[in-house]
């Protein structure tokens, strides 16, 4: 009977020894998370051949932009061009009423041929009085006379000439022609309008091939491009190169032709202009495209997934599989294509680096790995 008592008191202790047994020790895991391991995905830093680019938002601008206002007053009598038209350097544009200007150019004329003729009467007067003073057949005071007669003609015939020169010009300018070649705007005034000097705007004209597109950079990046600038002829033909608003290419290489002279005091940033060719007029003065200018990322690259990347107080880092565990591991990264970017500095070929899991990850935490993740390629970016 006491045999029996006891088998069953054994039978009732031992299941709660192991249960308490058992609880302490998950106790124990709970209080220490730091010994369980965190189940994440991994991938292998891997080489890719790719083509970096940088991009900066741009706009297009014409090297050569010229309002046209009228220069004299008058009414508009003739406009030669239609609104949108190809022009060629020296065109005529628009026709100012020349009436009046012509009348005062033949006036101007005509006062110039006076003066000349009486010029040429006190200067003949002065030849004869000197002939006679060397005889000592006239007074000094009568040759004295003659020769101021003549400087004051020939100062009169001076003033006629720039009456001239001034009513010639005024003719000029009652007709405007192209300064340049060049596309001009559609006209802001019609046959009939009355103007003035400076007013109305009568119409624009921009150059348009070759033009240009504007850029800012910051004042860490002058020196890359007045390198450029220095070394034009070590650059390769497709260093620059635009990207439409409707995704297109454009098909034509641009070149760097200036940098600002000076970083923006507000801005603190300063303008880059590339100069490209544009023989079908598809770049439009005030058009706003993308500028890619290829960077130090050409050809193998070490590339992995743009997600493994974690930012710290402007720090890039990684987290680096060593072992069981991870270290976190500082990089400089490249340019971003799709879904990856290349890393410039701080891993090498096929080391294994967190893509999933990191959020839960700190320096040296233990990792479960589990199947390995293939690296996605962007063939795409790949230019």
């Amino acid at each position: 009977m006491k045999r029996h008592t006891s088998w069953l008191l054994a039978a009732i202790i031992s299941p709660v020894l192991l249960t308490a047994c058992g609880g302490e020790e998950a106790g124990q895991q709970q209080m220490n998370p730091a010994a369980m391991a965190v189940p994440v995905n991994t991938v292998k830093v891997s080489e890719e051949s790719v083509t970096g680019t940088d991009t900066y938002p741009s706009t297009v601008v014409p090297l050569n932009e010229v309002e046209l206002r009228p220069q004299v007053s008058g009414y508009i009598t003739n406009i030669y061009v239609q609104d949108g038209q190809r022009v060629t350097k020296g065109q005529k544009l628009y026709e100012i009423d020349r009436s009046k200007y012509q009348a005062s150019y033949q006036q101007a004329q005509a006062n110039l041929q006076s003066t000349k003729a009486n010029l040429a009467r006190v200067q003949k007067d002065l030849e004869r009085y000197e002939t006679l003073a060397e005889r000592d057949a006239i007074a000094r005071q009568q040759v004295d006379y003659a020769r101021t007669d003549v400087q004051t003609a020939q100062a009169q015939v001076a003033a006629a000439q720039a009456q001239v020169n001034s009513a010639s010009t005024d003719l000029g300018y009652s007709i405007i022609n192209a300064p340049f070649d060049g596309v001009i705007g559609i006209s802001q005034v019609r046959v009939g309008a009355q103007v003035s000097p400076g007013q109305p705007l009568l119409n624009t004209i921009s150059s348009m091939d070759p033009i240009a597109v504007d850029f800012a950079i910051n004042e860490q990046e002058i020196s890359r491009f007045t390198n450029f600038l220095s070394n034009a002829k070590g650059q390769p033909d497709s260093l620059f190169t635009l990207l439409l608003n409707n995704g297109q290419v454009y098909p034509h290489n641009g070149k760097l032709i200036t940098v600002d002279r000076a970083i923006g005091r507000q801005s603190g940033t300063t303008t880059v202009r590339v100069q490209f060719p544009n023989p079908e007029r598809s770049l439009v003065p005030g058009m706003t495209v993308s500028l890619r200018i290829l960077n130090q990322d050409i050809g193998n690259q070490k590339v992995i997934p743009f997600k493994a990347v974690t930012e710290q107080l402007g720090e890039y880092y990684v987290y680096v599989v060593q072992g069981d565990s991870v270290v976190q591991q500082n990089v400089d990264l490249g340019t971003r294509f799709g879904a990856n970017i290349v890393v410039r500095e701080g891993l090498q070929e096929g080391q294994q680096i967190v893509v999933e899991g990191i959020q839960r990850l700190r320096q040296g935490a233990k990792v479960q790995v589990g199947a390995p993740q293939a690296a996605q390629s962007q063939a795409g970016a790949k230019q």
